[in-house]
């Protein structure tokens, strides 16, 4: 099950978030922080799924935007990797360039 959805731009700044459970505002903020800190610290070459917490993380790097999925353990990795690309290219049609 997807937790939540992020897009963020290389300056750590949070461009879209959405949640699929309840989570308190202050948790979010500390929540997206640690998020974001741990996706931008990793070089082109590391794996794009880490263990974080109680669940994973996708992301994935578009230019400067990098888009990243909170999953539960059970959720398939490479499924939501996919996703992530496919929502791209949906956004990429609809607004061209992006």
């Amino acid at each position: 099950m997807i937790k939540f959805f992020l897009m963020v731009n290389k300056q750590g700044q949070t461009r879209l978030s959405r949640y699929y459970e309840h989570v308190e505002i202050k948790k979010r903020t500390m929540l997206e922080a640690e998020v974001i800190k741990n996706c931008l610290s990793r070089s082109k070459d590391q794996c794009s799924f880490i263990e974080y917490k109680d669940f994973k993380l996708v992301y994935r790097q578009y230019a400067a935007l990098f888009v990243v999925v909170g999953i539960d353990h059970t959720e398939n990795e490479m499924a939501v990797y996919e996703l992530i690309h496919n929502f791209v290219e949906v956004l990429d049609k609809y607004f061209s360039r992006v």
